[in-house]
Order: structure tokens, then sequence, then C-alpha cells
């Protein structure tokens, strides 16, 4: 899908902010690289967002990309609906009300037609982690895209990365945390003064559960941490965690009023 080779990146007369770095994004992958401020790896993002040119070195590729920026600029007086509206005209959308759908999704506080300069940051980021994923991109390039977002939206934001991977397109995202790159990444970079490790091995991901639950009942389940995923449907929500808190959520279910209607392994 892309590939970089010996690339580097300097403003002006300055030093190398990118130094040799050799990357290549294959389909279907997801790739987390943890650095510091300064460490490059902002600038690293701009160029594989080809918002940025490297110095020196190539880049082999040209997918279609959707990128968050580390802070998304929302200082406009237009609305969230109007801007992610005039996004989709921009990119070709048939259907402009995909926009409407992702900013309900990330539960936008003030709805949409709220102007973007009102929005705090976390909900600008909302609006900008929206207009990256709009149009269905090969490739999905996020800085730091969990800062700033309420814990509500951190699931949210794990099942776009997830369904991205799904359809056969890649994300790349930056995190300083660890945990944060572990938990969602195949493959963890690091960046430090501009060069970039080798890719270290990740661990497989902790068993999960499948519980099916019919309401009606209360809560949003989306603001549990021990819920890494919820789909609603009419009467029934599907909820996917972590095996080792499955008893912990079923008990949090029934005493919210909801009735389980299946508990299973989730396929690997």
């Amino acid at each position: 899908m892309l590939r970089l080779s010996g690339v580097g990146k300097r403003y002006g007369k300055g030093e190398l902010v990118l130094d040799g770095v050799d990357l290549e994004i294959l389909p279907g992958r997801v790739l987390g690289v943890l650095g510091a401020n300064g460490s490059g790896k902002s600038t690293l993002l701009r160029i594989l967002a080809a918002l940025s040119r490297p110095s020196v070195g190539s880049v082999a590729g040209r997918p279609t990309v959707g990128y968050l920026p580390d802070r998304f600029p929302a200082g406009q007086r237009m609305s969230a609906q109007a801007y992610l509206r005039h996004m989709g005209r921009l990119r070709g959308l048939d259907d402009l009300s995909t926009g409407d759908a992702l900013l309900e999704r990330l539960a936008l506080v003030g709805g949409v037609r709220t102007p973007l300069r009102q929005l705090s940051k976390g909900n600008a980021q909302k609006v900008g982690l929206a207009q990256a994923v709009l149009a269905r991109p090969e490739l999905l390039v996020l800085d730091e895209p969990w800062s700033g977002l309420d814990v509500g939206t951190h699931g949210v934001l794990g099942e776009l990365v997830a369904e991205t991977k799904a359809r056969g397109a890649s994300v790349v995202f930056t995190d300083h945390r660890p945990t944060v790159v572990h938990e969602h990444a195949d493959e963890v970079y690091r960046i430090d003064k501009g060069r970039l490790s080798a890719p270290e091995h990740v661990d497989g991901p902790e068993p999960r559960t499948r519980i099916v639950l019919h309401g009606p009942g209360e809560g949003d389940w989306h603001a549990e941490p021990d819920v890494r995923r919820a789909l609603a449907s009419d009467s029934h929500i599907e909820l996917t965690v972590d095996t080792g808190r499955a008893d912990a959520v079923l008990l949090l279910a029934l005493t919210r009023g909801w009735s389980v209607r299946e508990v299973a392994p989730c396929s690997p």
C-alpha cells in the first residue's frame, strides 16, 4: 500500500527531524507509533498523509488517505454538520448524511448544528475523526487520536479502527502511552530523535466474550470501561468484553434491567 525508503525530513536549514526512516504499510494492518513530543512522529504522519514531502528518500504508493491532525483546526463559523457535508461533497460521497450518523455515534455534545468554533477540544476532535473516516479511506492516519476524547468515546474510536482494518484498509496512529498502542496495534514502532525502530512483537489479544442483552434496560454501555464494543439494534444490544470481566458486566446488566440472551466466546 505504501512504502517509505530512507526518508528524512528537515525544515529550512535545520537538523533532520526524521532520519533514515524505512517503513512498509500493508493492507489490513494497524500500526502504532510511540514517541514523545518532538520525537518526529507528527512529521512522519504528515508524510504518510502526503501533506509533506521528504527532504531525502522516497515514498512509493498512493492510497486514498483520511487524516486527523493532533489538534483539529475548528475555529470556523460553519456547523459540524455543514462542515462534514462540505467534505463529503469534495470527496464525491452520494450520501451526505454519513457524517450525521458518525457524529451521533461519537456523541457530539451540542448536536450536529453546533458551530465548530463553539466546540470544546474533545468535541472538535470528534468532528476531526468523523471527517477522517468519512470517505472510507484506504489509509487512515491518526495523530494522538485518543487525546482529549471523553472516556465514552474511547471505545467508539477503537471500533472505528477495528472496522477500518476489517474492510482491508490500514491505520497508522501515534500515542505516547504504551498501553494504548499495544491494545490497538498489530505492529508497534518507537520513534526517538527522528529515528524509527524496528517493529515490536505484539502479544495476541486477551480472549473476549460476546454478550447479547434484550431490553428495555438502562445505561450507556459505550461509557463502560469494561465494554470493548457495544452494538445496539432495536430492543437488543450486543457487547464485546474481555473474558475476565464478563461476570462483572453480566451482573451490571441484570441490575440495570436487561435480560441475558446469549453469552459465547468471540471468534478469533
